[in-house]
């Protein structure tokens, strides 16, 4: 589902607690031709009275696979499409799309649909999510069709992406790791590190190297440890990495959530889904690329094995959960599901805040941080009850 620009006149938003760079603020958000036109404008004609409610950027998700029971790793454009359309009704305004382990002319084949799309706006890239991962950390990736990070291959799915890869996971341990991660940097792609069995030490160097995402930390990588401290506390610990957390109850307990934003602070976590295509859909069996899903009470495992396999989470609840059961204050939790990632992407001139000029992306949440509407360039992709 695309959304166009709504360039039909202004709309004034007002009464709703607004979440601006500055904090939080009780004034008029004013939309005109899809963009933000400025906060603290008069209300008038085309006022949409929002009393009650909050106003956040639209959610930036930079690891999802699919949802409503579609996948971006089918290899066509209309299950890409329904994958989209599900995240953005729950706030998802900007995202990237996931593939999973498969044989190389196979992703290829994936990513030509998915660069097709970000073409054409309705995804801000691809994230490749394997093969290139360790056999001992492969959660939910068929183990025979992993391979070591060969730059050679590397290169493959990069020219097949079309300049639309934005993020590749590998394991820096195996063998070609390191020169992967050198040369995804060269092309302006994210080196991030998962799915790995490396040492502390090994991850350090993938981060001198390049690498600047830990993908969905403490998942699928070794547990912290007083004397192997593992690639954990090396992610943790430096700056330059932004570590991406799946707040979904049951990836992680909440006190290595609060861990998480203590070490390396709110500036350096992005929330994603890393959903797959149950999310948004009921209990059942869902594919995962070659590998078959069963959903039970929300929860996604393997059918053979057990793993986790990836969640069915959407962005909305992950917010909810981090304010009402986290207790996460609301400006640092927009910053992890919005600000961080936009600019983790490179996209935050356009997208991740309300300020003047940016895209009209946004959400509007009820009282009790339920879900109330959705706007998308100035469009109402789901509109607040009665306004």
């Amino acid at each position: 589902m695309s959304a166009e620009p709504n360039t039909s006149g202004r709309e004034v938003l007002t009464g709703a607690r607004v979440v601006l760079p500055t904090g939080v603020a009780e004034v008029p958000l004013a939309i005109e031709g899809g963009r933000i036109a400025g906060s603290g404008a008069a209300a008038g004609v085309g006022s949409v009275d929002l009393s009650g409610h909050w106003i956040v950027p639209g959610f930036v998700d930079v690891h999802v696979h699919g949802g409503g029971g579609a996948s971006f790793s089918s290899g066509t454009a209309e299950e890409a499409l329904t994958a989209i359309a599900t995240h953005r009704a729950h706030g998802t305004t900007t995202m990237v799309a996931s593939t999973v382990t498969g044989a190389l002319d196979d992703l290829a084949r994936q990513v030509d649909v998915l660069a097709a799309l970000t073409e054409q706006g309705e995804l801000a890239g691809v994230h490749f999510e394997g093969p290139f991962i360790s056999p001992h950390r492969c959660g939910a990736h068929q183990p025979s069709l992993l391979r070591d990070p060969d730059p050679a291959d590397v290169r493959k799915l990069l020219d097949a992406a079309r300049g639309s890869a934005r993020m590749m996971t590998l394991a820096p341990e195996l063998p070609g790791g390191l020169d992967s991660v050198r040369l995804l940097v060269e092309h302006g792609v994210i080196a991030a590190v998962g799915h790995t069995d490396a040492a502390y030490e090994a991850t350090l160097e993938a981060v001198e190297a390049g690498a600047t995402v830990a993908t969905h930390l403490f998942n699928a990588m070794p547990a912290l440890h007083h004397r192997t401290p593992g690639p954990i506390a090396a992610l943790l610990e430096d700056e330059r990495v932004t570590v991406e957390l799946i707040n979904d109850g049951t990836h992680l307990h909440p006190a290595m959530l609060e861990l998480a934003f203590r070490a390396a602070g709110a500036g350096r976590v992005a929330f994603i889904t890393d959903a797959m295509g149950a999310a948004g859909m009921s209990d059942g069996r869902y594919p995962l690329g070659p590998m078959e899903v069963e959903v039970k009470d929300g929860v996604a495992r393997l059918v053979e094995g057990g793993s986790i396999a990836g969640s069915t989470l959407t962005l909305d609840t992950a917010f909810r959960r981090a304010v009402t059961v986290d207790r996460l204050p609301v400006e640092q939790v927009v910053e992890a599901i919005s600000v961080n990632p936009a600019r983790l992407l490179g996209v935050y001139d356009r997208v991740g805040s309300l300020e003047p000029g940016k895209d009209a992306d946004l959400v509007v949440l009820d009282e009790t941080f339920e879900l109330a509407g959705v706007m998308r360039k100035g469009e109402w992709l789901v509109r607040p009850a009665g306004r």
